[in-house]
């Protein structure tokens, strides 16, 4: 926890006083418990005038347009642009994480730019973007500001999306899924010994929040595992791993996996082999997953969506720019008539592989 007062910020409602004074955080399973003006380990919760409040509300690093499929989404909106912001801090401790500079930021400083949720939901309608993204830092952390941003792109028909680890409690994740319409879940490994060791967190809280999703929502989310070579690449650990979630989760949840780059506190580590990644595809589609795909590698073919039928070529993408489409107006194949899982529109987006900084000065 941090040692940096805290006197102010937003109200915050799931936390709850313990009986030796301090104040317990009740949003992650962290159960961080403060003292007056101390912060969690997250960095942007923090307990003042004897409640926890949230100190980055209305304050990111920054935004930017990107392709939605850099979330990574494949099956949400293809080919659109959205909006995407973040802010300092993280509740896990990842050692390989790979947005280290805004999600283990310690400095308020950081927090240059400024926007209300109605600002954001605006400059998104403005500029032709679909959704708008919390990302590059988890937005568990700042959840009120996500959620109060969620609703504002609600009242003009923008989607929310999140990108987390999942990393929540059983009350606050009912809460903030409430105004989500996707989400791509970090699973880190399939191992609670990955998870202790290397994010200080636990896998059941990941599997837990999936399994949410799956059966109490209708919000659509994929997942993503960043191979992270001898950590968590074994043959063994991505049967495992994808057996648990063609059986608990079903054969139709996208699943994305990344290539490492050395980064942070594991820059020993060598980047992640291409051939890794498509060994760990092999074995999730022969595991019964329909939808597999590499990130972070330029490889079209593993890249692209296939009918679930007849195998064809549905969705061709060459790195995040969706190339070629071959679904119909109720997002059935045109070869033959299987149906794409997934929230499309008419025709794929053409915002191909554009990023675009935004600023509302």
């Amino acid at each position: 926890m941090s040692d940096k007062k805290v006197t102010e910020g937003h109200p915050t409602k799931y936390w709850h006083k313990l009986d030796d004074g301090k104040v317990q955080c009740d949003v992650c399973p962290r159960a961080c418990k403060l003292k007056e003006g101390q912060r969690g380990l997250c960095f942007v919760r923090a307990r003042a005038n004897d409640e926890i409040v949230l100190t980055t509300y209305g304050r990111s690093t920054g935004y930017c347009i990107d392709p939605i499929e850099k979330k990574p989404l494949n099956h949400f909106l293809p080919g659109t642009p959205i909006l995407s912001f973040g802010t300092a801090g993280c509740n896990l401790t990842c050692k390989f994480c790979q947005n280290w500079d805004i999600s283990k930021s310690r400095e308020i400083d950081i927090l240059a730019k400024t926007a209300t949720p109605e600002m954001i939901a605006m400059a998104a309608k403005k500029e032709g973007c679909s959704s708008v993204a919390f990302t590059y830092n988890d937005p568990v952390i700042f959840m009120e500001y996500a959620i109060d941003t969620a609703k504002a792109c609600r009242e003009i028909d923008i989607k929310a999306v999140a990108v987390s680890a999942g990393y929540m409690c059983a009350e606050s994740r009912k809460e903030f899924y409430k105004y989500m319409d996707a989400v791509n879940i970090d699973l880190k490994a399939f191992s609670e010994d990955f998870y202790q060791k290397l994010c200080s967190a636990t896998l059941k809280d990941t599997l837990d929040t999936l399994l949410y999703l799956k059966n109490e929502t209708d919000v659509w989310f994929e997942i993503t595992t960043l191979l992270i070579p001898d950590e968590n690449d074994s043959k063994e650990e991505i049967d495992e791993m994808t057996k648990w979630i063609f059986n608990n989760l079903g054969s139709n949840i996208p699943l994305h996996f990344s290539a490492f780059h050395p980064d942070y506190k594991m820059m020993d580590k060598e980047k992640t082999p291409a051939a890794t990644l498509i060994r760990s595809r092999d074995i999730a589609i022969k595991n019964g997953l329909n939808y597999v795909y590499t990130g972070n590698i330029l490889h079209p073919q593993t890249s692209s969506t296939y009918c679930i039928n007849c195998k064809e070529m549905i969705i061709g993408r060459n790195y995040y720019e969706v190339n070629y489409w071959n679904l119909d107006k109720e997002n059935k194949c045109q070869n033959c008539g299987a149906k794409c899982h997934g929230v499309f529109e008419e025709n794929a987006g053409n915002w191909g592989n554009k990023r675009s900084l935004y600023d509302f000065n």
